[in-house]
């Protein structure tokens, strides 16, 4: 949708893209309709005709009122002193509790419960529910000595006696599922308050709320933040209650921020079905136009964020005003946005009351608008947060190197044409030292990627001639590259240059890590050993570039002219024929795919290699032997290793298309996303393969031991692939196996699975791994959803000029991985010296010809070459036969 503004200092109108509505699709990775896909990583989604929503309501409903049972009979073991007769001007309100009493009580009850906001988030859940109630019904929890609140005791009465040990395991339950739920509760408490009336830290819960809602992840952060200031929260209880009719004159604009609704037309009945965060009625605001359509409630308890028309006016107002336009040649080639300084993001300033941000523009002219924004008298950290590295992490782009060297070549020479000669060599100077400000922060994040680019190691080398003609310049550098050296060396175990070399030479490469680990990051013009198989089974091995084209690999293979063609087959026996022109296949193939070589009239007779359908036989009994301690050590171990490989511009890469940028590759994040398949596939392999219903109950119980240690060691890529092997419907299914579970352990997965919960975009999650200190490993897949949220949601030229608030979203999303690789892993293994882990490294090479039981499967060595070559079953059809046969 356009919104028709005037721009303040002309009469001529241009068109804005403000508001308006996205539709996020995943697309599957093959043909398949069993499951959606996010290019290599398996989901299993709810069909979309089946309506579990009321179920899931009364669930939670379920779950809390027995929450709020085992929490009211602990008030009455513990502090029963706290209901009593209460009065309050002049009026005696009969056994209740005082807020603050209740906030105070939940603090010493339980150390889970750690701040005064997280208890008052506990109890407005239970008042959500109607657990607990408002002496006069009010809906907001206040930790208050004056309002006063009472557990409905004659609904559910008094929980019935039970040993103390299992009192305590339920009261720890309950605390847990009601800390979990509190932030929603918390933020639903925020929003039903009016808007005059949000505190500066309510509004920053908010903006962080909107961040991750559909309908206004393209907006800009000024934009969001206004926002937060003017939402209401609108509520309506029944599924059939109508929004606003056709025809009626448009007054608010809707978010659905929890339901979904009916659009309904004259005419065409139901047009389309609107679910959470969609966005609905800003058309007939802007056009000041009668509703287009009937928004009619298609789900009972449908809640709704308002904008209503005088503060979405003054929205639009205020972003018109705050817009600076720079032309040349009658074109506008810079857009930038003009805020209050000291906001939360200081990303180049002008005047001393506001600074400017860069919204979009010409590459050239964002970069020239940058280097005046950059600071030489901060040190290299202080630009982490700026638009600067924003720009170096998404630069490829928009101005890939064959761009950017000649610009900043062109900068550094320019002389200014006014002034002194005194005047006219300062500015020089200064320009000078920016632009190696800048180099060096983008040899830091781009690192050894930069040596394979020709373009770039010239444009290096000549900017080296001319820096070391100037002493300045020279003794600036070296004291740089010393900067660097010292917080690479603070951030990383890895071993670096000696800081002799860093201060003797001027090698922009000195503070690069040399790996010690097994793994080694897969270069795009590193040659790897790939397989091509025939029809009959038989392979041929190649030693080829990673990023070999089809057409390069069939050229090997066979003689020119022939009806040879190139097919990716999965375990399911699916086929894809690859097309010519499609390179670096061999990396991205999927969990048990394998390339066949073979006549265009073969294809369809082809079938899967027996080492793709997987084991026939699970690997239990050395399972019983590694401590789940030791399992969940080597998984991180290797994890962390496959996630030091990828470099975080290969995130960029996947989201926009490797395709479009020349000499790059995706194949350390796609090995990565691999082994996340690996892992959950892994689990519901050796369950399924256990053929004893009590050694299966053991195993179960061991895998959601490994998912705890886990999430202590903040693997969280693992923790979820482990969750996701044990939600697999071929385990979920094996009711006599969960049966067995003993009730803690019950207790600690349905905690995870909450953990797990997509609604509300993963809150659950990403609440929870807000909390984490690196180093830490992100679930992959979501982070490559929100990036190809972002990327989808927005375009990238916005009239012919880099959309650059788009750049700087999908480079907050990269962040993410560099902070939690900021401070170095500590293996939780057993320690190995450097021999140790070269030995481990050549054992794992000739794995082919080392027998697993010539390694004790208790040692570190052997529970890592367990780790490291797991075999599975990806066939779900193949896993669900398998469950079937354990238990029909």
């Amino acid at each position: 949708m356009q919104a028709d503004l005037f721009d303040g200092s002309r009469d001529n109108i241009i068109n804005m893209q403000l508001f308006r509505s996205h539709v996020y699709h995943m697309q599957p990775d093959r043909g398949s309709a069993e499951t959606d896909t996010i290019r290599g990583i398996s989901w299993t989604p709810l069909p979309e005709n089946l309506d579990t929503a009321e179920t899931l309501k009364q669930f939670s409903s379920e779950r809390v009122w027995r929450a709020g049972r085992v929490l009211y009979s602990a008030l009455l073991e513990h502090a029963p002193a706290l209901i009593r007769d209460r009065k309050h001007h002049l009026k005696t309100y009969r056994q209740c509790s005082s807020g603050r009493e209740l906030v105070d009580w939940l603090i010493k009850l339980s150390t889970s419960v750690q701040s005064r906001s997280q208890a008052v988030g506990v109890l407005q859940v239970l008042l959500d529910e109607g657990v607990l109630v408002h002496v006069k019904q009010e809906l907001n929890f206040q930790d208050r000595d004056t309002q006063f609140y009472r557990f409905p005791e004659e609904e559910f009465g008094v929980e019935p006696a039970a040993n103390e040990k299992e009192r305590e395991e339920e009261l720890q339950e309950a605390l847990l599922l009601l800390i979990q739920m509190g932030p929603d509760a918390l933020l639903t408490m925020i929003l039903r308050k009016p808007p005059n009336q949000r505190t500066a830290e309510e509004l920053e819960v908010i903006f962080e709320e909107l961040l991750h809602i559909k309908a206004v992840a393209h907006l800009s952060s000024s934009v969001r933040r206004e926002l937060a200031a003017v939402l209401v929260f609108e509520s309506h209880a029944k599924a059939g209650t109508v929004l606003f009719s056709q025809g009626d004159k448009g007054t608010s604009w809707y978010i659905i921020w929890k339901g979904s609704v009916n659009v309904v037309t004259h005419g065409k009945g139901l047009v389309t079905t609107l679910h959470e965060g969609d966005d609905f009625g800003q058309l007939a605001l802007v056009n000041d136009a009668p509703r287009a359509a009937t928004i009619i409630l298609r789900e009972d308890c449908c809640h709704f964020l308002r904008v209503d028309k005088q503060d979405f006016i003054h929205i639009l107002k205020d972003v018109e005003a705050n817009t600076v336009r720079l032309e040349e040649h009658g074109k506008v080639v810079l857009v930038l946005e003009k805020s209050p300084r000291g906001g939360p993001a200081n990303q180049g300033a002008s005047g001393n009351s506001h600074k400017y941000t860069v919204m979009s523009g010409t590459p050239e002219k964002i970069l020239e608008h940058l280097l005046e924004c950059v600071r030489l008298d901060s040190g290299c950290s202080d630009l982490t947060d700026t638009c600067m590295t924003d720009f170096l992490r998404t630069h490829k782009v928009f101005m890939p190197t064959s761009l950017l060297c000649p610009a900043l070549l062109h900068h550094y020479h320019a002389e200014p044409s006014e002034g002194s000669e005194l005047e006219k060599a300062a500015y020089s100077l200064n320009k000078k030292q920016k632009i190696l400000r800048l180099v060096g922060q983008w040899v830091s994040l781009y690192g050894a990627l930069l040596k394979e680019d020709p373009i770039a190691m010239d444009f290096l080398e000549r900017l080296t001639e001319g820096v070391q003609s100037d002493s300045r310049l020279t003794s600036m550098l070296r004291e740089q590259l010393q900067d660097h050296r010292k917080t690479r060396i603070s951030e990383s175990s890895y071993q670096t240059s000696s800081p002799a070399q860093a201060l003797n030479h001027l090698n922009w490469f000195t503070n690069l890590e040399e790996r010690l680990g097994s793994c080694q990051p897969i270069r795009a013009q590193d040659k790897v050993l790939q397989k091509y198989f025939r029809p009959d089974h038989t392979f041929v091995s190649l030693m080829l570039p990673v990023n070999v084209s089809v057409q390069e690999a069939m050229s090997s293979l066979v003689n020119p002219g022939g009806n040879q063609v190139l097919v990716k087959m999965n375990s399911s026996g699916d086929k894809l024929q690859l097309k010519l022109d499609a390179t670096a296949v061999h990396t991205a193939l999927g969990l048990n795919e394998r390339l066949f070589i073979c006549t265009a009239d073969q294809v369809d007779k082809l079938t899967p290699l027996k080492e793709q359908l997987g084991p026939e036989v699970g690997t239990t009994d050395s399972l019983e032997q590694m401590s789940s301690k030791d399992l969940a050590g080597q998984l991180s171990d290797y994890d962390w290793e496959l996630f030091s490989c990828v470099h975080q511009v290969e995130l960029v890469y996947y989201i926009f298309g490797q395709h479009k940028f020349r000499g790059a590759t995706t194949a350390n994040l796609q090995r990565f996303m691999r082994r996340f398949n690996e892992v959950q596939y892994w689990v519901a392999t050796e369950m399924c393969l256990c053929s004893e219903l009590g050694r299966r109950a053991q195993l179960l119980r061991k895998f959601i031991k490994i998912a705890s240690i886990l999430k202590e060691q903040k693997n969280l890529n693992s923790f979820f692939a482990v969750m996701f092997g044990l939600g697999n419907s071929a385990v979920r299914r094996l009711a006599l196996t969960w049966e067995r579970l003993p009730n803690k352990t019950k207790r600690i997965h349905s905690a995870y699975e909450r953990l797990m919960d997509p609604s509300l975009n993963h809150r659950a999650y990403r609440l929870a791994f807000s909390k984490l200190s690196p180093p830490s490993i992100p679930f992959i897949p979501l982070l490559l959803k929100d990036m190809t949220f972002i990327h989808e949601g927005n375009e990238t030229h916005l009239h012919s000029l880099v959309n650059f608030e788009k750049m700087r979203m999908v480079a907050k999303t990269v962040k993410i991985v560099e902070n939690c690789r900021s401070q170095p892993y500590i293996s939780t293994s057993p320690q190995k010296s450097r021999s140790d882990r070269l030995s481990a490294e050549s054992a794992a090479v000739r794995i082919s010809a080392c027998s697993e039981q010539s390694l004790s499967l208790r040692s570190p060595l052997g529970i890592q070459l367990y780790v490291q070559n797991l075999r599975v079953i990806d066939n779900q059809r193949t896993l669900t036969q398998l469950s079937r046969t354990l238990e029909p």
